[in-house]
Order: C-alpha cells, then structure tokens, then sequence
C-alpha cells in the first residue's frame, strides 16, 4: 500500500460521517413523520398515507441515485462521486426544514435520497480498496458503526427538538462531511491503476452473463431482511402496535432507540466476528436464523417495553448490515465494484417499496400480521436461498476486472 496511515484513517473516518450522516436521514423522517405531517396540515389515516408515500419517494431517490452516483464512482473516481453525494444531501436537508407544504416535502425527500445513495457503497468501495485485506472487514466495521450511532442520534433528536431543527442538523453535518473530502479526501491507488479500462460503469455489465446478474440479485436478496424489519417493526411501529392490542401506544422514537442500539451493537460485533471466523457467510447464516425466531416472537409481545425490549435483540441481528456490505463490494471486480457497492444497498433500500404497497393492498382482507408474517416468510426465504447460492470472500484480492 502506498498510501500512508493518516490517509488511511482518514478516509475510514470521513466514509463512516458519511453514513451517518445516511442512517439520521433515513431515521430521523419516521421520527418525525407524525409532527411534520400533522404541522402541514395533514391529519387521520392520511398521515399513514402520505407518511408511506413520503418515504417510499426517498427509497426511490435512493434507488435511482444508487446506480447514477456507482456510475460516477466507477468511471470519475470515488472521491469524485463522495464529494457530490454529500453536496446534494446537504442541500436537499437544509431546505427541508424550511418547507410549507406537503409537497415540497415530497420533492425534498426525494432529492435528499438520491443525494445519500452514493454514501455507504462509495465509501466502503474507496476504504476496501485503501486498506489490504486483513485490515477491510475492520474498516467496514468502524463505518458501519458509526453509521448505526447516526440512527440512535436521529432518535434522540427527533424525539427531543422541533422536527425542522432536527433536518437542519442533518444538513449542517453534511457540509461539514463536505468540507473535510474536500480537503483531505485521497482517491483509491486501485481505481487509478484500472482508470480508463473498457467497462468502467456499465451498469449494463450487471445483466451479462446471465451468472453475474443472478450473483448481483442475490447479493441484493440478502439484505432485504433488514429494511423489511425496519419498514414494517419501526417505521408502522405505531400501527403494528395497535394491531397486537398492546397495552399502550408505541412511540417510533422509542422503538428505533432499542432497535438504533441493538444494530449499532450489532453492526460492530458481525463485523468482528466475520473476521474472527474468516467468513462472511457464517454470520450471515446465523443472524437470519435470529431475525426468523425473533421476529415470531415480536409478534407475541404484550406491552410496550417488551416489544422495545425484543426490538433491541431484534437489531442485534440486523447487525449482520457489516457483514453484507463487506461480502457485495468484495463479489465484484474493480470497473464496476462501486456501481455494485452503492447500488446494493439503495436497491436492498427500495425494496420496502414493494414491501409496504403489498402491505398496504393485503392488510384489508388478510389483516396487519397475517400480512407482515407473510412478507416476512417471504423475505427470510430468498436471502436463506440467495446466500446459498453465493461463494466466500473473505480475504479475496480485489485488484480485477469483470470481463
């Protein structure tokens, strides 16, 4: 590695702001879905509608920013694509707070998700490639750490301060992420030696053969598990909780902080224990077995504190996000390895897409959790099957191309 320590550390600091500043975004929206809503003038069973709409908008500015800002990264550089990333996250965050009708949340929310897209999958591209590779699944682990902390701050802040306050702290943090690349912020040695190579962000690569797209589908099938947990036990929280005839309300800002918790707990001990085990594999394995128990066992929770108290558990599990994102930027080669890794985790993102329009259309005749155990059934089913399907990576050498 000619890269020195300082720039090393850096850059494994600068990805995992980055990611926080992501996951805030992400969460701090179903915390303060209700108060916004409410304070535009939206009121009944239209906040659930316009609250699922809102966040389905941001899932789709994700998905489409994923495969344009992995484009970017591939073919400009990954600094390149971080820089921009976080400029129009920032933007986005700032204006956000100074809306005044539902509308213009909705086209925030949107360029706010296409900003973020290129966060998680640049940064981890960028820090894989910085470090070698007995130190990569650590740098994942620091990044997707501090990531989860970004959640557990979006719960304080957004159960404590005043929801606009709460999107202009986010924008805040982001030109501050901003200032730092810019000015510190070094490319990777190995998209330099393979720059200008035939293929360089062709998405089009994903699709052929038909082995590579089935690898890339399945990648995506195995963290869909956890939005489908966060969709449906944190974001619906509210309504979930009614459904089970709790014997309270169930707030999201407690519910996410036991979860926030868990996954940051989480996130760091897959990540640990991958290296620890020299497998991806294995702890993947082991937390969908965890997330199919648990799950079950939410359903039977009779009180607040104990469906909070099983969400914690329940985040742990969701930890394996570490493991996963090590595993699908190592599966591919160097000319498309950040179209893959920032695609990745927005399309594992948009898929509560589907998820919640199925909710939405099914709930009516089949019920809330007949309809939620459904889809998870469902869910568990692919990522077990789409796991199977796919080789070990751990201490794989990442300077290739795909042909």
């Amino acid at each position: 590695m000619t890269s020195s320590r300082a720039t090393l550390i850096f850059a494994v600091v600068v990805a995992a702001i980055g990611y926080f500043v992501d996951l805030y975004d992400i969460v701090i929206f179903g915390v303060v879905r209700v108060a916004s809503l409410t304070e535009l003038g939206i009121a009944g069973d239209d906040i659930t509608t316009w609250g699922v709409r809102l966040f389905n908008l941001q899932m789709a500015g994700m998905l489409i920013g994923g495969f344009a800002w992995g484009a970017i990264g591939d073919v400009f550089g990954r600094r390149v694509a971080l820089i921009a990333t976080i400029s129009v996250y920032s933007a986005a965050n700032i204006a956000n707070a100074y809306i005044g009708s539902v509308e213009q949340y909705a086209v925030l929310r949107f360029l706010a998700g296409f900003g973020l897209a290129g966060e998680l999958g640049a940064g981890v591209t960028l820090v894989a490639e910085l470090l070698p590779k007995n130190l990569r699944g650590y740098g994942t682990t620091v990044i997707s750490f501090l990531g989860l902390v970004g959640a557990v701050t979006a719960s304080r802040i957004g159960g404590h301060f005043d929801w606009r306050t709460a999107y202009l702290a986010g924008g805040l943090l982001g030109v501050v992420v901003l200032i730092g690349r810019v000015i510190g912020l070094r490319e990777s040695e190995i998209f330099s030696e393979h720059k200008g190579q035939s293929g360089q962000g062709n998405v089009l690569l994903l699709l052929h053969p038909p082995a590579r797209l089935a690898r890339f589908l399945a990648v995506v099938a195995i963290g869909v598990p956890i939005w489908y947990v966060s969709a449906l036990f944190v974001t619906l929280a509210p309504e979930l909780g009614a459904a089970l005839e709790l014997s309270a309300p169930l707030r999201v800002a407690d519910v996410l902080l036991y979860q926030a918790i868990g996954l940051a707990i989480g996130s760091a001990l897959s990540g640990l224990i991958s290296e620890w085990m020299q497998s991806r594999k294995r702890i993947l394995y082991l937390c969908f077995a965890a997330l199919v128990a648990l799950t079950l066992v939410l359903m039977k929770a009779g009180t607040p504190a104990a469906y909070c108290e099983i969400m914690f558990v329940v985040g742990l599990a969701q930890g394996y996000w570490t493991a996963f994102i090590t595993l699908a930027t190592e599966q591919f080669g160097t000319n498309i390895r950040a179209t893959v890794s920032t695609s990745v985790p927005n399309l594992v993102r948009a898929m509560t897409i589907p998820i919640t329009l199925a909710l939405t259309a099914l709930k009516t005749d089949w019920g809330l959790i007949p309809t939620t155990l459904a889809l998870g059934a469902l869910v568990y089913g692919l990522a077990f099957v789409a796991l199977a399907s796919l080789p070990e990576t751990y201490g794989k050498d990442l300077n290739y191309i795909e042909p």
